[in-house]
């Protein structure tokens, strides 16, 4: 298995630096963590994305939950895709759920249609999905997903670590909507590292465990580098 992906949650571009001197490998650019991450501005973008040279998913969210919120959500959420796109993005972070607890399709195939071409990861929206197996045989041929941003659980890794495993093992065998990569984050530890590496997962993704001293203060180099040597199995 080739190097883990560590992924960063970037607010700026002072996080941005420091999440790469430390080792991470590419970053989700937000903003307002207190909405657990939203769409950030396209100056916020091309400040992050000139300050490293290390690939950028761009978070496409208007407002806390999973709900695109309705028509005029979905013509924001374009608009917003497409000016960044416009500004050099070309990957976003994206996942919105209907009243039923199902993919929303029609919202998540306008607002990939916004930007056409580009990876996306379908988010944590997976761990409130009335039937998780169900949501990604919905999205199976979705242009552009190539990543599943998941606990396992909305309790977070500590309660979803056995259906981690159970999708890792599915995702090995490449079942019918299993192909996308498994990007393990929500509640993540530093001891479940061990066990989701051996069952081939490969890619972690932290915000909080970068900031030792909380959201109101940048990311930390040495803490993304603690976590950079685990995954590395220093």
């Amino acid at each position: 298995m080739s190097r883990p992906i560590l992924e960063v949650v970037a607010l700026s571009a002072e996080d941005a630096a420091a999440a790469q001197a430390g080792g991470a490998d590419r970053l989700e650019v937000v903003t307002d963590m207190a909405a657990d991450g939203l769409t950030p501005s396209a100056e916020t973008f091309a400040a992050v994305r000139d300050a490293v040279d290390i690939p950028l998913r761009v978070m496409l969210r208007l407002a806390d939950g999973f709900s695109a919120g309705g028509d005029a959500g979905i013509e924001q959420l374009c608009a917003r895709g497409a000016a960044l796109r416009a500004a050099g993005a070309e990957e976003f972070v994206l996942g919105f759920l209907d009243e039923a607890g199902q993919a929303d399709l029609p919202a998540i195939e306008a607002v990939t249609a916004a930007v056409p071409g580009c990876r996306w990861t379908f988010h944590r929206a997976l761990d409130r999905a009335a039937d998780r197996d169900a949501l990604r045989k919905q999205l199976a041929e979705l242009p552009g997903l190539d990543t599943y941003l998941t606990a396992g659980s909305p309790d977070g890794v500590g309660a979803g670590f056995a259906t981690l495993l159970t999708e890792a093992a599915r995702t090995a065998a490449r079942e019918p909507g299993y192909a996308p990569r498994l990007l393990v984050g929500g509640g993540l530890a530093l001891d479940h590292v061990p066990g989701l590496l051996r069952a081939g997962i490969d890619a972690f993704h932290i915000g909080g465990a970068a900031r030792p001293r909380g959201w109101s203060a940048p990311v930390e180099p040495a803490a993304v580098r603690t976590w950079r040597r685990a995954l590395d199995g220093d």
